[in-house]
């Protein structure tokens, strides 16, 4: 079934003036308004936009004192093939505190502005050693329009294709070929991911582009790297200090990667023109991970997705309970709210971009002209 939705009106300047909107348009979007503000309402009622402070900061404590007990066992360990497995550690440790700088960017720690973009500073660039400043551009377009061809940079054309059009318009037929098995590489050139961020956030930095505290960004990262590096270099001999080098920063990819796939990927693409309401613009293109407290924690909180992009400064830890207020809202006003295991999410991701990348899917086709209609859109 083809999507049939609005799209902005093409004027010329001999056109006459437009007429007066109907009544039925104004009363819908009035309608589509509510809709949200309703469900605001409710969660601000039940205190869910209140800060969990005693959450973040047993983390802030933990996180560091996790890291020194990294650093022990790795001398303790010295000049050992071991050292892999705290290689891995160490990548596992980085991605969750990767998650702790994601909250602070949102502002979902502290009431202050400041005292949050500082926070996520000191985490990301610091700890992480990524670049905040170009992060925060890229990633706060994606939540202004998950999922839109030509708007969301998580969906621009790059190695891996999200429409057929990207599929087909690869300039050669090696790249074309490959595009019609991304399903198969994707999952495995996630290692690559964390290498990515790492090189995009520096470059930035580098760049004419104005950035707000270059300098403070560029001090960090550097020490940050610097110091993984040298100490590596410092403990173990050069090949095991290259081999934990490379599997922190494989692993760390890998992770972040897989936290962030099951997000949109395979959830509706919308139309560059398409004008959606807020509420089913966050609730169509994105996906909820169910798996309890486990998976909560395993991927950061990101597994409530749908809750996030609603409410992207909300405290993580009430996600969880705003979560079936979000369901029950959106099941009364006929939307669909997906979810589905980790696993299951993998394989919905595997499927789709694999269908695209052979140019045999209608990426702007149900479930979300369904929604829409339902919707009254």
């Amino acid at each position: 079934m083809t999507m049939v939705l609005e799209a902005p009106e093409e004027r010329t300047s001999a056109a006459p003036a437009p007429a007066p909107a109907p009544r039925v348009r104004k009363e819908r979007n009035t309608r589509h308004l509510s809709d949200f503000t309703d469900l605001t309402k409710r969660v601000k009622a039940e205190g869910l936009m209140a800060r969990s402070h005693a959450w973040y900061i047993s983390r802030m404590v933990a996180y560091p004192l996790m890291l020194a007990g990294l650093t022990v066992g790795s001398i303790l360990i010295g000049d050992s093939w071991w050292q892999l497995g705290m290689a891995f550690l160490l990548a596992v440790l980085m991605t969750q505190i990767a998650f702790l700088g994601h909250d602070a960017a949102h502002r979902q720690i502290f009431a202050s502005g400041k005292l949050n973009e500082w926070t996520a500073l000191v985490v990301i660039n610091l700890f992480v050693g990524m670049g905040l400043g170009w992060w925060q551009v890229k990633h706060s377009k994606h939540h202004a329009t998950p999922n839109q061809a030509g708007r969301d940079p998580d969906v621009r054309r790059g190695t891996v294709a999200y429409t057929p059009e990207d599929a087909r318009d690869r300039p050669t037929a090696f790249q074309r070929w490959l595009s019609s098995y991304q399903g198969v590489w994707f999952f495995p050139i996630m290692t690559l991911a964390g290498l990515q961020l790492h090189v995009a956030g520096f470059q930035r930095l580098l760049s004419r582009e104005p950035v707000d505290r270059r300098w403070t960004e560029i001090a960090f990262i550097v020490i940050r790297q610097a110091t993984l590096i040298g100490f590596a270099f410092l403990v173990m001999s050069w090949p095991i200090a290259l081999a934990f080098i490379a599997v922190e920063v494989l692993v760390f990819g890998f992770y972040l990667g897989m936290s962030f796939a099951p997000n949109h990927i395979g959830m509706p693409m919308v139309p560059k023109e398409v004008r959606i309401d807020f509420l089913r613009r966050q609730v169509l293109m994105s996906r909820n991970i169910s798996g309890g407290r486990f998976v909560d924690t395993l991927l950061g909180g990101l597994n409530y997705q749908i809750e996030h992009h609603l409410f992207p400064s909300m405290s993580r830890p009430n996600l969880r309970k705003v979560a079936p207020m979000v369901r029950e809202h959106c099941e009364k006003l006929g939307i669909n709210y997906h979810e589905t295991s980790l696993g299951r999410s993998y394989v919905e991701v595997a499927r789709y971009i694999n269908r695209v990348g052979r140019g045999n899917i209608d990426v702007w086709a149900c479930p979300l002209a369904g929604s829409l209609r339902a919707g009254g859109i």
